[in-house]
């Protein structure tokens, strides 16, 4: 059974940032993606940003390009979000999901596999 589970939120002022993580485990993946999504009470889950963790290739909402970078480590099944110069409309909760045909896709369906989610406020 797959298990993805996300880490690293938390509660910063605007400017702030912070680190979140997304580990896959329980079975042995030749190459997917993974990508981050966020969501707040009363809307759709909304793509932020994702990678290929086989060829690297990185994808970005054009809402965080420039102060949201996602990286991978493959060894670990991992991949992060680095987030800088947090803004109050940062605040949601964030979800990792993991596609396993490799493919980075910008609709929640598209991912086989989520995690429980993690809180970021970013407060004024």
């Amino acid at each position: 059974q797959v298990q993805v589970v996300e880490s690293g939120g938390g509660s910063v002022q605007t400017g702030g940032s912070l680190r979140l993580s997304c580990a896959a485990s329980g079975r042995t993946f030749e190459t997917f993606a993974m990508a981050w999504f966020r969501q707040v009470p009363g809307n759709e889950r909304e793509f932020v940003a994702g990678i290929n963790l086989g060829a690297g290739g990185r994808y970005y909402h054009d809402s965080v390009k420039g102060r949201f970078t996602v990286s991978k480590d493959s060894a670990k099944d991992t991949a992060y979000l680095q987030m800088n110069s947090l803004k109050p409309e940062d605040t949601a909760t964030y979800y990792c999901g993991v596609n396993t045909e490799n493919l980075v896709t910008h609709q929640p369906f598209g991912y086989e596999y989520w995690g429980q989610g993690t809180q970021v406020i970013v407060s004024s």
